[in-house]
C-alpha cells in the first residue's frame, strides 16, 4: 500500500468523532463470538459453545460496565467519554445495538440449531410435548430430587418481595385462591445446585424419525418445576408460571486507602455481595409473560422498562456448555494435543532432581534455558511440559534457593500452588503475589492465599490502587561459585485450564538483565521501593507509556528521514486515547500500521488524512486470542516484545504490568511468522471499517482458506516432531 503523508495539524487528534465507544466495540466483539455461532462451517456442538460464550460474556458485561453506567447516572455524574457520550447516551445506545443480537441468538437456538441437535439425536424436548409415560417419568423425578429442594415465596402485604439473587433462574407463579378468587403471585428460584435439564432413561427415548437414533433426550429443569406446580401450592389453584432471568452488578467496591487489612477487607464485601447482591441491572423474561407479572417484577427489582430484555425461548443459554461434555466427537472441533518443544523433550527425559549434565541423551531443564531463550506458545505449546514443569522441578531441586511469582488467576486446584507449597516445605525462600482483586476471583484466590500462607509461604496482596496483572516468575538457583537467575515472563495467566483454551506466550530466560529486573520489580512490589527505571523491561506504572510512545515517535521519525516505518500489533484491547493519537499522527507521517486487536478497539481506521495508514483485524476462533506482540521495524533493526499489558489506561497506569524485548534473533522471527499468518487469516479474521462496524473475510475457495489457528497447530506440530 502507498504511503501517504499528512500534516498532523490539519486533523484535530482530540475531536469525539475519531474515536469509537469501547462499550460498543465490546458489544462488536461480542457479536464476532456469536457469528461463530451462527456460520454454517462450525460444527454444530461448537456452536452450541459459542452460543453459550456470548451470554456468558453478556452476563459478565451487565455485571460490570452497565451497573457502572447506571451508577454514574443515579449519582448525576456528567462524564463523557473519548467519542463524547454521556452515560445516559451510552446506555440508550448498547440497548440499541443488543435487542437485535439477542434476539438473533434466540431465534438461532430456537428456530435452527435445536432442530439440528433432534436430527443429529439430540432431543432437547419441551414438557409439553412429552408422552405419557415421559411425564410420569418426570414427575416421580420432580417429587424425589426436586420438590425437596424447593421454596417457594408468596408476594403480598405480609410477605415482602423476596430477594433474587445475581443470576438465578426463577419461576414467576400465579395462582387464585379457590375459596376468594383472589389471584395471589409468588416466586421459585430454580436451585443452581440441580442440573439445568433432566435427562430421560433411554428406555424413554423417543423413536427416532431422523438420520440418526436418539443419544439424549432432556427436559429443561424449569419446565418440569412448573408442570408440577401443584404439590407446592396444595390446594390453590396453579394458574400460569412464567420463568425469568436477574442480572445484578457484582463489581466489588473496597477502600483500599482505609483497609487495615486488604484481605479480611475483600472477604467482608464478598460475603456482602453474597448476602445482598448489588443493584439490579437487567430483567431476562419470555416475551409470552403477561404486563402485569413483568410490572410486578419491575416494581420488587426496581427496574424500567429499558432494563428488561425478552425472548421466545430458553433463558440463560450460557448452560448450553452442558452439551459439549456430550460423547459426539464428530459434531465438535477434535482436541488438540500440544506439543512439546524439541529442547524441553530432552529436559523432560531427565529424572534427576539435581540434573546438571551434558550427556548426548539430554539437558536439565535449567540448563536448556541457560543456554538459549526459549519461547513457548500455549495451547500449540505445552503449559503442563514448560511452565508447570518449571516450577515443579525448581521446587524440588536442591540448588534452587528462591522462587518468586506473581498469581492473578489460577485454578485452586492448580499444581502450580502444590508446588509453591512443596517449595517453602522444602525450605526455599517463596514469595507469591497475590491478586485479590482480579475480578471474580476473588474468592478463589483468597482460599488458595491463606493455603499458601499455611504452608509458610509468604503472600503479598498486591499494592493499593494498583491490579498486578503482570505474569512473571523469578528462580534463583545457586550454581559452583555464582548465583543464577532464571525467568519466565508471560502474557497469560499461570492457570493450567485457561492455557488449554486462552492462546498465550511465554520467554524463558537466564539474562542477567532480565533477572535484575525482575529482582527489582519483585522488590517494588513486596517492600518499600521507588524503581523509576529498568535495564530492559518495560514497567508499568513506571516506564511503558513513555517507552510505547517512544518506538512509535521512532517510526514517525524514520518516515520523515525518507526510510519506511512499520508497526504490527497483536493485543486484546485498545482504548487509551494518548496511544490512539500517537498512532494517528504516525499513520499521517506515513507509517504503515497493522493491529490484530481481539476485543475493544476505539481506533478508527480508513479515515483520510489521519488513519489510511492503519488497518484493524480481529481474529475470533475457537481459542480465545490472548498473547500480546508488539513489533517495531525501527528501521531495519527489528524489535519485537511480548507481555501482559494491553494498551488501555487501566493497563498502563493503574496496573502493575511487565513487557519484555525478543532478544533471540530466531524467536524474533517466530514472533513475526506468527503475526504474519493472523494478517492473512480468511476463514476467523474480521476487517474493522472506519464507520464501525466489521467484515467478516472470506476465502474464494475451500482450497485458500488460511485459518491461522489452524496453521499455527501444524507449524507446532511439525516444530516438535509430532509430524
Amino acid at each position: 500500500m502507498p504511503k501517504t503523508k499528512t500534516k498532523a495539524a490539519e486533523v484535530d487528534v482530540e475531536d469525539p468523532q475519531y474515536y469509537f465507544n469501547r462499550e460498543l466495540s465490546w458489544l462488536e466483539f461480542n457479536y464476532r463470538v456469536l457469528a461463530e455461532g451462527l456460520d454454517s462451517r462450525t460444527l454444530l456442538l461448537d456452536r452450541l459453545k459459542f452460543l453459550a460464550i456470548f451470554s456468558a460474556n453478556l452476563d459478565e458485561f451487565f455485571m460490570v460496565r452497565v451497573a457502572v453506567l447506571k451508577k454514574q447516572v443515579e449519582a448525576k455524574v456528567i462524564k463523557l467519554t473519548s467519542d463524547g457520550r454521556t452515560p445516559e447516551e451510552q446506555l440508550r445506545a448498547i440497548r440499541d445495538r443488543l435487542l437485535p443480537l439477542v434476539q438473533q441468538q434466540d431465534r438461532a437456538f430456537e428456530r435452527e440449531l435445536r432442530p439440528q441437535l433432534a436430527k443429529q439425536g439430540i432431543i432437547l424436548a419441551n414438557y409439553v410435548d412429552l408422552s405419557l409415560e415421559q411425564r410420569k417419568h418426570l414427575h416421580n423425578f420432580f417429587e424425589v430430587h426436586i420438590f425437596p429442594v424447593l421454596t417457594p415465596l408468596a408476594v403480598d402485604p405480609s410477605h415482602p418481595f423476596p430477594h433474587i439473587s445475581n443470576l438465578s433462574l426463577n419461576l414467576a407463579v400465579l395462582v387464585q385462591d379457590p375459596e376468594t378468587k383472589e389471584e395471589l403471585f409468588a416466586r421459585i428460584k430454580v436451585p443452581k445446585i440441580l442440573p439445568r435439564f433432566v435427562v430421560l432413561p433411554e428406555e424413554l427415548y423417543n423413536a427416532s424419525e431422523t438420520e440418526k437414533p436418539t443419544v439424549w433426550m432432556g427436559v429443561p429443569i424449569e419446565q418440569v418445576i412448573g408442570h408440577n406446580l401443584d404439590a407446592l401450592f396444595p390446594g390453590m389453584n396453579v394458574q400460569e408460571c412464567y420463568p425469568f432471568r436477574l442480572t445484578r452488578n457484582a463489581d466489588l467496591t473496597v477502600e483500599e486507602d482505609e483497609a487495615d487489612d486488604l484481605l479480611l477487607a475483600i472477604e467482608q464485601e464478598l460475603r456482602k455481595k453474597r448476602r445482598l447482591g448489588g443493584s439490579s441491572v437487567r430483567l431476562e423474561i419470555q416475551n409470552s409473560m403477561p404486563a402485569s407479572v413483568r410490572s410486578t417484577l419491575m416494581w420488587g427489582l426496581h427496574l424500567g422498562d429499558e432494563d428488561v430484555y425478552e425472548s421466545e425461548g430458553l433463558l440463560g443459554l450460557n448452560d448450553l456448555f452442558f452439551f459439549m461434555d456430550l460423547p459426539l466427537p464428530e459434531l465438535k472441533e477434535a482436541p488438540w494435543t500440544p506439543a512439546i518443544p524439541l529442547r524441553l523433550q530432552r529436559a523432560l527425559n531427565s529424572t534427576e532432581t539435581n540434573a546438571t549434565f551434558d550427556r548426548e541423551e539430554g539437558k536439565s531443564f535449567f540448563h536448556i534455558i541457560r543456554d538459549r531463550d526459549l519461547m513457548v506458545h500455549h495451547p500449540y505449546e505445552s503449559f503442563t511440559a514448560s511452565v508447570q514443569e518449571f516450577i515443579a522441578r525448581s521446587a524440588r531441586d536442591r540448588k534452587v534457593l528462591a522462587i518468586k511469582m506473581t498469581l492473578y488467576r489460577t485454578s485452586g486446584d492448580s499444581p502450580i500452588i502444590d508446588s509453591l507449597i512443596e517449595a517453602a516445605e522444602n525450605g526455599k525462600q517463596v514469595v507469591a503475589l497475590v491478586e485479590l482483586k482480579a475480578r471474580f476471583d476473588e474468592e478463589n484466590n483468597i482460599q488458595w492465599a491463606r493455603k499458601l500462607e499455611q504452608a509458610g509461604v509468604h503472600v503479598v496482596y498486591g499494592l493499593v490502587g494498583l491490579k498486578t496483572h503482570t505474569k512473571i516468575v523469578l528462580v534463583v538457583r545457586q550454581e559452583d561459585k555464582q548465583i543464577r537467575r532464571y525467568v519466565h515472563i508471560g502474557t497469560g495467566n499461570y492457570n493450567p485450564k485457561t492455557a488449554r483454551l486462552y492462546t498465550d506466550l511465554g520467554l524463558f530466560s537466564c539474562q542477567e538483565e532480565l533477572g535484575a529486573d525482575l529482582t527489582d520489580l519483585f522488590n517494588f512490589l513486596t517492600g518499600y521501593s521507588r524503581q523509576r527505571s529498568y535495564r530492559k523491561m518495560l514497567v508499568s506504572p513506571v516506564n511503558m507509556r513513555d517507552r510505547i510512545t517512544a518506538m512509535i515517535d521512532r517510526e514517525i521519525e524514520h518516515c520523515h528521514n525518507g526510510n519506511s516505518g512499520r508497526i504490527v500489533v497483536k493485543m486484546n484491547s485498545l482504548v487509551d486515547k494518548k496511544i490512539i493519537a500517537a498512532l494517528y499522527k504516525a499513520s499521517q507521517a506515513g507509517v504503515q500500521i497493522d493491529l490484530i486487536i481481539r476485543g475493544i478497539c476505539c481506533l478508527r481506521p480508513g479515515i483520510a488524512g489521519l488513519s489510511e495508514n492503519i488497518r484493524v483485524i480481529s481474529i475470533v476462533g475457537s481459542l480465545l486470542e490472548h498473547s500480546r506482540i508488539f513489533y517495531f521495524h525501527n528501521n531495519g533493526e527489528d524489535e519485537v516484545y511480548i507481555g501482559s499489558a494491553d494498551w488501555m489506561p487501566r493497563n498502563l497506569d493503574r496496573r502493575v504490568e511487565a513487557v519484555t524485548p525478543i532478544d533471540d534473533p530466531e524467536i524474533r522471527k517466530d514472533l513475526q511468522e506468527i503475526l504474519g499468518v493472523m494478517l492473512a487469516d480468511n476463514r476467523q479474521a474480521w476487517e474493522l471499517q472506519s464507520d464501525g462496524k466489521y467484515i467478516q473475510r472470506q476465502p474464494e475457495s475451500e482450497q485458500q482458506v488460511q485459518n491461522a489457528q489452524q496453521i499455527i497447530r501444524e507449524m507446532a506440530a511439525m516444530s516438535s516432531g509430532m509430524k
